[in-house]
């Protein structure tokens, strides 16, 4: 029963600019991680090949160092792997193969699928029809010579291609490049291998998206797996399971916050993530200055257990209580700053008035608070 593996979108060379130099570091090293993962996953199910349906690069301009970095990371699966360009890594005249190739980075057991045609296995009955992006962006559907691939018939057909499957996908699939929703029927194809869309998505029992193995972006849709198909012979149902390989979970959330219980809400759910977590939040509504205290210090906690957390309070506004205003001793002058920058708050309107005047609020609370904490007994 042949078996193999299925992956796509590895974006190798990719950077985090966003976030701060020791978590983008980290985001990178786990995207290797992850093809040593999938490469000892393929071992412990004893797959026969491990198929790479595209962008396995960021861009073409991606480093020498990145380029045998990842080569050095797929040595811990002997078997074949078959390699195709995506629209990210397009195998043009001179692009990042053909370099791959002049530094001789590229293992035996490797094949690069850069024009359109069969790689042959024979050892493990299997015939790869490939449909590479010869340029970044395509109109045509370049699955559809596919069909005329002759193979074997003892081997399986498994066609591997890179794009949108048509009427199917969301509208920001990432690229251009259209796929037929039947062409594992036209083809004659036991199983379409297909990249491009970043999570897991079937399209029917034969054509399947892998998605990337390791999430690098804030998007709901079953990122951070790959696939294991299994097909008995030729024209039966594949079977295909998933196997998680993240090593980081990617979580945005959008909360509004009215009442004192959903911030307890929202920070108990923060502390109830795993470590291995990148967690971007964007607040509106309004907090209490015991509420944005309490907030501020669970933000940092969290900043120091999770991988990267960031933070958009700029929707947030401060609506101290009576009891706040009590707690901060503010007689006198201070008293009257405190119901101006209230105040100001409220008639600034949504620009960086307003922000000024919420950050100093809680700027002013913070000092006073702490002052009473250093004269108390």
């Amino acid at each position: 029963m042949p078996k193999f593996l299925h992956t796509a979108d590895w974006q190798m060379g990719r950077t985090y600019s966003r976030f701060a130099a020791e978590d983008g570091a980290a985001l990178v090293e786990a995207r290797y991680e992850a093809i040593e993962r999938l490469a000892a996953l393929a071992v412990e199910h004893q797959c026969d090949a491990i198929l790479v349906a595209g962008d396995v690069f960021d861009a073409q301009t991606v480093s020498d160092r990145t380029i045998r970095r990842v080569f050095n990371a797929t040595g811990g699966f002997k078997g074949p792997w078959v390699m195709l360009p995506g629209n990210h890594d397009a195998a043009l005249a001179e692009s990042v193969w053909s370099r791959a190739k002049r530094l001789g980075a590229v293992p035996e057991n490797v094949y690069l699928a850069l024009e359109s045609g069969v790689t042959q296995l024979p050892e493990q009955g299997i015939s790869v029809l490939s449909a590479p992006l010869t340029q970044r962006h395509t109109y045509g559907d370049l699955t559809q010579p596919l069909g005329d691939m002759e193979t074997p018939p003892e081997y399986l057909r498994i066609g591997l291609a890179h794009g949108s499957v048509q009427g199917l996908l969301p509208e920001e699939i990432d690229s251009t490049n259209p796929i037929a929703p039947d062409r594992t029927d036209t083809a004659k194809l036991d199983y379409l291998a297909l990249g491009d869309w970043h999570g897991v998505k079937q399209i029917n029992e034969r054509t399947w998206y892998s998605g990337t193995p390791e999430p690098e972006r804030f998007r709901n849709n079953d990122a951070g797996y790959v696939l294991i198909v299994d097909i008995e012979e030729p024209g039966a149902t594949p079977m295909v399971t998933l196997h998680e390989t993240a090593r980081y979970q990617w979580h945005q959330w959008r909360e509004s916050l009215s009442v004192p219980s959903d911030l307890d809400e929202l920070l108990y759910r923060i502390s109830q993530l795993p470590e291995a977590t990148v967690l971007d939040l964007k607040l509106s509504g309004t907090l209490t200055l015991a509420g944005a205290q309490k907030l501020t210090e669970a933000l940092s906690i969290a900043e120091a257990k999770y991988r990267s957390v960031t933070c958009d309070r700029t929707g947030l506004q401060l609506e101290p209580t009576e009891d706040d205003i009590v707690a901060l001793h503010a007689d006198g002058y201070l008293g009257e700053v405190v119901q101006e920058l209230r105040e100001a708050q409220q008639t600034a309107g949504s620009g960086g008035d307003t922000e000024v005047a919420r950050d100093a609020l809680a700027i002013l609370a913070g000092l006073l608070t702490q002052q009473d904490t250093e004269v108390a007994p």
